[in-house]
């Protein structure tokens, strides 16, 4: 059922606006984002929507339909929401109200609008857990639906920037750009170059012929996800301390080369070894990524796939956030003539492999690697075909 008829079923009457916001994909460049380094992500064919009608009693109507709850809440005084999904639509109302408030002056209609209350009706078909950003494609309906119905005349970047804040201080993990800012500019058939310092970008188009993108879910999400993911961050932050000693210029892992690297933290010792081999993997991610442009730029995908490989390697041997599921499909299809590349994908210890596969092998290496995967690991693996499409946009 599309968004304004379960809007229009739930609140009795009809929304002004809906928009449809995509997950995300990210070909290569994992864990690059929040060091500043580069990413080449799209948007998919896999989406969250929402409706929204205005009330005038000053509270906040979630209804998320997927999981069947209705929540309530006054728009004032917003804070942490003890149901997790809440905090994905509420964190970004709150950095709207924030932004309005330092400039009363210019936003008084509104900010005195948006406090009267609205409705918000979400649905989506983003797998949950798989990997693909479906708190950021909230994020991003959220607040664009928010910008279009209020004019509040921000950019998509403005946007990415205020959502990966929301995540920040309201679903508490410290995640870079990438996610937000794909979610928001992603353009069909073409991948994002995102420079995660200077925040320039540039769109590649992805000219697969007869390959397609294929998303083998592990079905897996293993606990220590977030906390891992704020751990590697820290392991980074760590290590930049320690270089700037040598190399006072040094701002972010970014601006450090291997031999640096070498130099200032290694060879690894038991005291920082996970700081060497995390700084390591960065630093060559952030490498790989500007010479998989390349490969793009000339149409070579095969050399192109091959650094996914290397990518997988460096985030399972050195970064440490792949598990035994995503290596087991990695490794599966690694010497496969008709996969050009694969790699887990997302902050790790479960969720997604991307692959590159030839669309006439797709249907047998799916069907080989469901067995394979439920006879190792008594669980089912789900596969998505995926294409890359447009970013977060109304919807007619």
């Amino acid at each position: 059922m599309d968004i304004r008829t379960q809007f229009l079923n739930h609140f009795n009457y009809a929304p002004l606006l809906a928009v449809q916001s995509p997950g995300r994909i990210n070909l290569i460049g994992e864990h690059t984002d929040y060091n500043n380094g580069f990413v080449l992500p799209a948007a998919i064919d896999k989406y969250i929507q929402v409706a929204i009608g205005k009330r005038t009693d000053g509270n906040l109507q979630m209804a998320a339909i997927d999981l069947g709850e209705t929540i309530l809440l006054p728009i004032e005084n917003i804070k942490p929401h003890p149901t997790q999904w809440v905090n994905y639509i509420i964190g970004v109302v709150f950095q709207v109200i924030q932004k309005l408030n330092q400039k009363k002056n210019n936003n008084h209609a509104s900010l005195s609008a948006m406090m009267q209350g609205f409705d918000i009706c979400i649905q989506g078909n983003i797998p949950s857990g798989a990997g693909l950003s479906s708190s950021a494609a909230v994020e991003c309906a959220v607040l664009f639906i928010l910008n279009e119905l209020y004019q509040l005349e921000y950019t998509k970047m403005e946007m990415a920037l205020m959502a990966q804040k929301a995540e920040h201080e309201f679903a508490g993990v410290q995640c870079g750009l990438m996610d937000m800012f794909a979610s928001l500019h992603g353009q069909k058939n073409k991948v994002i170059l995102l420079d995660c310092a200077s925040l320039d970008y540039a769109y590649y188009p992805l000219v697969l012929n007869e390959y397609s993108i294929v998303l083998l879910d592990t079905q897996i999400k293993h606990a220590l996800a977030s906390s891992e993911y704020n751990t590697r961050r820290l392991e980074c932050e760590q290590g930049v301390e320690l270089i700037q000693k040598t190399y006072s210029q040094v701002k972010s892992l970014r601006d450090v080369n291997k031999e640096q690297v070498e130099t200032c933290l290694g060879p690894a010792t038991p005291t920082n070894k996970n700081i060497f081999h995390r700084c390591k993997y960065v630093v060559e991610e952030v490498e790989r990524v500007q010479a998989a442009v390349k490969d793009l730029a000339v149409g070579d995908m095969l050399a192109f796939g091959k650094k996914m490989f290397e990518t997988h390697q460096g985030l399972t041997n050195l970064y440490e956030v792949s598990c035994p599921e995503l290596d087991f499909l990695v490794d599966a299809v690694q010497y496969n003539e008709n996969v050009l590349g694969a790699r887990m994908m997302g902050g790790g210890f479960g969720g997604c492999t991307i692959n590159i596969i030839k669309k006439s092998a797709v249907d047998a290496i799916s069907k080989e690697l469901t067995s394979k995967y439920l006879n190792k690991y008594n669980k089912s693996l789900v596969v998505y075909t995926t294409s890359i499409q447009d970013g977060t946009h109304l919807l007619p």
